[in-house]
Order: structure tokens, then C-alpha cells, then sequence
């Protein structure tokens, strides 16, 4: 299954990735300044936009739709807002768990049956896991929609959770964790995480450690089904080809008489920053530097977004030109910026010699603190111009759509147009960014480094020279 157990650019994430930050307007209360509220039968009906419709069920169960006009194809799921940060510590992993359980049979279908019958129409489906949300979706044609939903409806509503599929997955489970600790730049942001936000639900890992994976019961499972999968937790989101009064009809008969019910409040994030640093015979340290960061209804949060594409962005940012291109310190370096629910994070990684891990962490600290002294209109604006290309490139298919509007949906409870994304990165200025980098500089960091790390310096060394 695809996971989405850390933030990480595109190139080599293999499907792991996905970035986290939304550019939207501070959250409204549902519905709260809606004009043109329609109620029938019960339900709650709001046009978002010209393409955009939201219905809301009475027991708190969301539908909402984005029709994109000449696509003969759709994609559809589920996106329930129950993730990582929602597990209590004996439960860590279960959530990634309950996802990898999901195509593993109901009580209408086989795992076999599941994947025939989104195959027989061409179609895919696939699932995630995040820290702060689960997502069961399928792309198929505008015709098979119907089929895709209740296909997805099936796995969320009846797992059957059969003893032998769970020890089958359990061992999957396993040995996808064991890859990922073999695996640097995997492993490498898990700790960052760790050490972000130590003894926090949102600094453990998503996978779970192999000791509680391997204990994991069916109870448990169904206990957190129980916990976190009530109607007003899930939402229903569609993009393409669809038609939103079918599929509201649909839903209505899958999930209309599901009960009501609380989910249990998640631990609250604070960033506090500690160091890891692990050695091992490997022909690179990994490098991996976290700060905090506001999380996506703070107005800086397209500011931190701008920084962070300014420094390390892309090929003209200013870590690639200084430690790559110049100095030729590394093969790849990177900055970029994360937003959840009450937290978020800058994060810069790098790989390098043992040589030269030294001088690319001060050198990283040095370009930093430069930022907020010299930082310049041009590339102010050739990353709004880079942050705006790829958030308007990326709605070109169904499948980022549909993920678009159940995140902002469960985020602000309600689905802003993109202009208002594009008016929020617009006015962010030069001394905006200026006044980020200066005040970054001066709160505390994390540090993670992974193989011959003899000779980088130590987590306070680098706060010294911060505070230089």
C-alpha cells in the first residue's frame, strides 16, 4: 500500500510522499456563511463553486464532488480523518495496519473478488496512510463510479478481518518496515520525526515498531474501527466524470444509518527538537535538519512555504547553487515545508561524505542566516511562481482533485477556491520571507544523521552558530 509516512519531493518517493500543506483561508464553521443553504430530507446541500458540490448527511457523513468537464474518468474513495497521531502508544502502527487490511477480504468479498472486479472495468485502487488521515480510492471510468463506491464502501463498512489474511498482512507489514530500515532516506526522516517531537503520538511512525505490529489482535483492529471510523470522521470525494446527486443518492444507502458518534481527542503536537545521530558503515551520512513551523491556518504558512522553496527548492534555490553546484559538496539537497492540524515543519536533507558532512551543515546554517539579510524580489517571486505552477499542474488529473477537496473539507469544512490559494501565496512579500528566515534562525532545530557521522558537528554546535 501507498504510504504516507513523511513529506519528501516527488523524484524517488514511490508513492510515499505527498506533501501536506494547503493554501486556503483560515477555517470557518461549516456552512457558517453559506447564503444559499438548501436543506431537504434532512441533508445539508452547498454549491462550493461552479464545479463543486458538498452534501452533508444527517449524521455528520460529508459528500463532496468537483465535476471536471470532457473527462471520460473519475476517481473516488473515502478519506477518513483518523491517522498516525490518532493511535494511543500500544496501538502505534494499527492505523497503517487497518489500511493494508482493508483489500484483504469483507463479508461480501474476497481479496481476489475486490481486485477482479476493479480490474474487469480497468480501473485501480489503492490506499494510504498519513499521520492525520486514511484514504481508501479507486480511478476508474465515468461508468464504473457506481461500482468503485461500492467497492470502497465494502472495504471501509465490512472488513471481515479474517485471522489468517491478518497473520499473511502482519508479515507484509514486517518486512515492509524491515525495508524501510534498510532503506537511509526512509529510516532518516522517521527519526527526524522522532526527535521533533519526542514521547508525542505525532512524532512516532507511521508503520508502527515490528514489537507492536507483531502483537497486533483482530480486537485491536476493530477497536479502532470503533474509535475512529464514525460517519462525521469520513468523507466521500469524487473528481471527473462524476455526478453528485447519484452519488449522493449512494452514499445516503451505504452510509446514511450509520450512527453518530465522537472520535476520541488526538495529542496535541509540540515541537521540542533533540538530536539522533546513528553510525553505520554506509558510503554517506544522511543529513536531516527539522524547525518548527505553523501549521496550515496560521497566515504564515504560505510564507514558511515560499522560504522554504527559496532555499532549497529546486535547481536555482539557494542550498542547491551554494553546497551542489558551487562547492559540489553533494549529489542531491533539499528544503521544503509541511502543515497539519496545530503543527508544522521546515525540513532540509541532504546526503554526503564523511569528508565534507562538516562543511555542508554550516555552510547550510551560513546560507540560512544569509536569507534573512539579502534575501531578493526575484526569487521571491520565481517561488510563488514555482509554488502556484505546481499546485494549478497538479488539479490537472481526478485523483488530485478529489485528494484536494476531502483534505480542505476536513481541514476548513469547506472547499476554497484555488484563486484564494493563489491571492494568499500573491501577497506574501519580499520582507514577509525576510522576517521568516530571521525568526527561523532563532528557534530551536532537530537534527537526524545516519552513517559515518563522526565528524558532523553536534546539535548544539550548530544552534551556536545560528545564534552567531
Amino acid at each position: 500500500m501507498r504510504r504516507d509516512h513523511k513529506s519528501r519531493p516527488a523524484p524517488g518517493a514511490h508513492g510515499r510522499g505527498k506533501a501536506v500543506l494547503f493554501l486556503c483561508r483560515p477555517a470557518s464553521p461549516p456552512f457558517a456563511t453559506v447564503p444559499r443553504d438548501v436543506r431537504t430530507r434532512g441533508l445539508s446541500h452547498h454549491r462550493c463553486s461552479l464545479t463543486t458540490r458538498l452534501t452533508t448527511l444527517p449524521n455528520g457523513f460529508r459528500i463532496v464532488t468537483e465535476h471536471m468537464p470532457g473527462l471520460q474518468s473519475a476517481s473516488a474513495g473515502i478519506w477518513v480523518t483518523a491517522g498516525g497521531r490518532h493511535e494511543a502508544e500500544p496501538q502505534n502502527g494499527i492505523a497503517h495496519f487497518l489500511e493494508h487490511m482493508a483489500f484483504k477480504g469483507t463479508k461480501r468479498r474476497s481479496a481476489l473478488q475486490i481486485a477482479e472486479e476493479i480490474e474487469d472495468v480497468g480501473g485501480y485502487i489503492n490506499a494510504y496512510t498519513s499521520r492525520e488521515m486514511t484514504a481508501y480510492y479507486a480511478r476508474v471510468l465515468q461508468g464504473d463510479v457506481a461500482l468503485a463506491l461500492d467497492v470502497i464502501g465494502d472495504i471501509v463498512l465490512n472488513p471481515a478481518f479474517d485471522p489468517k489474511e491478518i497473520e499473511v498482512e502482519r508479515h507484509v507489514i514486517l518486512q515492509e518496515i524491515g525495508q524501510s530500515l534498510d532503506t537511509p532516506d526512509d529510516i532518516i526522516f522517521d527519526w527526524l520525526q522522532e526527535v521533533s517531537y519526542p514521547d508525542q503520538s505525532f512524532g512516532r511512525t507511521i508503520l508502527g515498531p515490528s514489537e507492536k505490529v507483531a502483537k497486533f489482535s483482530r480486537a485491536d483492529l476493530k477497536s479502532f474501527v470503533k474509535e475512529n471510523y464514525g460517519p462525521a470522521q469520513m468523507i466521500l470525494a469524487a473528481a471527473g466524470g462524476v455526478d453528485h446527486d447519484a452519488i449522493v443518492k449512494q452514499a445516503e444507502a451505504m452510509f446514511g444509518a450509520l450512527a453518530s458518534r465522537p472520535q476520541k481527542a488526538f495529542q496535541g503536537a509540540t515541537f521540542k527538537g533533540a538530536e539522533r545521530r546513528e553510525v553505520k558503515d554506509l558510503e554517506q551520512v544522511h543529513f536531516a535538519m527539522a524547525f518548527d513551523a505553523p501549521g496550515y491556518r496560521h497566515p504564515d504558512v504560505y510564507t514558511a512555504q515560499i522560504y522554504s522553496m527559496v532555499m532549497g527548492g529546486g535547481m536555482s534555490s539557494r542550498l542547491f547553487q551554494k553546497i551542489r553546484e558551487e562547492r559540489g559538496l553533494c549529489y542531491s539537497i533539499f528544503a521544503q515545508s509541511g502543515a497539519y492540524e496545530d503543527a508544522g515543519q521546515i525540513t532540509v536533507y541532504a546526503g554526503t561524505s564523511a569528508e565534507e558532512i562538516s562543511d555542508l551543515c554550516l555552510i547550510t546554517v551560513d546560507e540560512m542566516k544569509r536569507a534573512a539579510e539579502d534575501m531578493s524580489e526575484a526569487e521571491v517571486a520565481r517561488a510563488r511562481a514555482q509554488i502556484k505552477a505546481g499546485m494549478l499542474m497538479g488539479l490537472e488529473s481526478p485523483s488530485s482533485r478529489a485528494e484536494r477537496i476531502a483534505r480542505l473539507l476536513a481541514i476548513h469544512g469547506r472547499v476554497p477556491e484555488v484563486s484564494e490559494a493563489v491571492a494568499k501565496i500573491d501577497a506574501v512579500t519580499t520582507a514577509d520571507v525576510r522576517r521568516y528566515a530571521e525568526g527561523l534562525c532563532q528557534v530551536d532545530n532537530a537534527l537526524a544523521l545516519y552513517g559515518p557521522v563522526g565528524a558532523a558537528p553536534t546539535l548544539d554546535a550548530i544552534r551556536q552558530r545560528f545564534a552567531a
